[in-house]
C-alpha cells in the first residue's frame, strides 16, 4: 500500500488546465493529499489554519493565475485538514510536523528548484521550512505577523477557544465567523485541536538569517497581523506588500493572487 501511494503522480497531460489530485505520505506513514494545475517550475502552496487548498487556492482563481503564467502548481492539504487524513490519536502531532509533512511533499516529488507560499498558519509553515534548510527561489508569507512566527502560543490557544466552544458564539462575532467557515469547509474539531499542539516558535534571530528572497504579503484591513512590516524588517532579503481585505476576505480577492504570481513570476 505504501509503495502505491507514494508512487501516485497525476499524468502530465491532465497538469495545464484543470487540477489533479495526488497523494503521498509524511514522514511517519500518515497519508497525505495535494492538488496540482499548470506545467513550469514548480511553486508549492501552503493553505491556511481550518482552510484547503481548493478553498486558499483554487476557488478564488489564485492558483489558474501561476498556471497562466507558465507555473506548475502544487497545493497540499495539511494533515488534519482537507483530503488528507484527519488522525485522532495525539502522537500523529508531534511539534513542526506541519513542516515535516511539507518536505516529505518535496522529497515525493524530487523538487529541487521550485518556489513557495503560504498564507496565515501556510506562512508560518513556510517560515519553519525556510529555518530548517528548505531552499526555494523565492518565498510569499502572507496574512501572517511577526508575532504570529514568534509568539504561537497566542494564535493557539485563540482557536483552542473556538474548537472547545462550538455552537455558543454570538452571531457576527469573530469566533463565530471562524466557526461559520470551520464548518463550510467540513473540518474535523478533534483532529484540528491536535494541530495547535505542533506549533513552533521561530527565534528573530533565525528569521535575521534567513537568505532566500521573501514576499510578506497582508491585507490592509487584517487587524491580528498588523506586525507583518516589523516581519519584513527582519528578514534580510524581504519586500513588504498590502492588499485589500482583512485575514478573511483578502484571501477571496483577486488581488491576492495577483500579488501573489506578480512576486513569483518577476525576470
Amino acid at each position: 500500500m505504501r509503495d502505491m501511494v507514494s508512487s501516485f503522480s497525476p499524468p502530465q497531460d491532465e497538469l495545464a488546465s484543470d487540477p489533479v489530485t495526488g497523494r503521498f505520505q509524511g514522514r511517519d506513514g500518515t497519508e497525505l493529499a495535494y492538488r496540482e494545475v499548470g506545467r513550469g517550475r514548480p511553486v508549492v502552496l501552503i493553505h491556511g489554519y481550518f482552510s484547503t487548498a481548493q478553498v486558499n487556492w483554487l476557488t478564488y482563481g489564485h492558483a489558474a493565475k501561476l498556471a497562466e503564467r507558465g507555473r506548475r502548481v502544487i497545493m497540499p492539504d495539511l494533515r488534519a485538514h482537507g483530503d488528507s487524513a484527519k488522525p485522532h490519536d495525539p502522537a500523529a502531532y508531534p511539534p513542526d510536523v506541519l513542516a515535516d509533512d511539507a518536505f516529505a511533499l518535496l522529497e515525493h516529488l524530487g523538487l529541487d528548484e521550485y518556489d513557495l507560499g503560504g498564507y496565515s498558519l501556510g506562512a508560518r509553515t513556510v517560515v519553519r521550512m525556510l529555518v530548517r534548510g528548505a531552499t526555494p527561489g523565492r518565498a510569499v508569507v502572507a496574512g501572517t505577523g511577526l508575532e504570529g512566527i514568534t509568539e504561537t502560543r497566542g494564535s493557539g490557544e485563540h482557536f483552542r477557544r473556538i474548537l472547545t466552544g462550538l455552537g455558543t458564539f454570538e452571531r457576527g462575532s469573530a469566533e463565530w465567523k471562524a466557526e461559520r467557515f470551520l464548518r463550510s469547509t467540513g473540518g474535523d474539531p478533534v483532529a484540528l485541536r491536535h494541530v495547535l499542539d505542533t506549533f513552533v516558535d521561530t527565534p528573530p534571530e533565525e528569521l535575521r538569517r534567513l537568505g532566500t528572497p521573501v514576499l510578506v504579503l497582508v491585507g490592509d484591513r487584517d487587524d491580528g497581523q498588523r506586525s507583518a512590516d516589523r516581519l519584513a524588517e527582519l528578514l534580510p532579503k524581504a519586500e513588504f506588500a498590502r492588499v485589500p481585505g482583512d485575514h478573511m476576505s483578502a484571501v477571496a480577492g483577486q488581488e491576492l493572487g495577483t500579488a501573489i504570481a506578480d512576486y513569483l513570476t518577476r525576470p
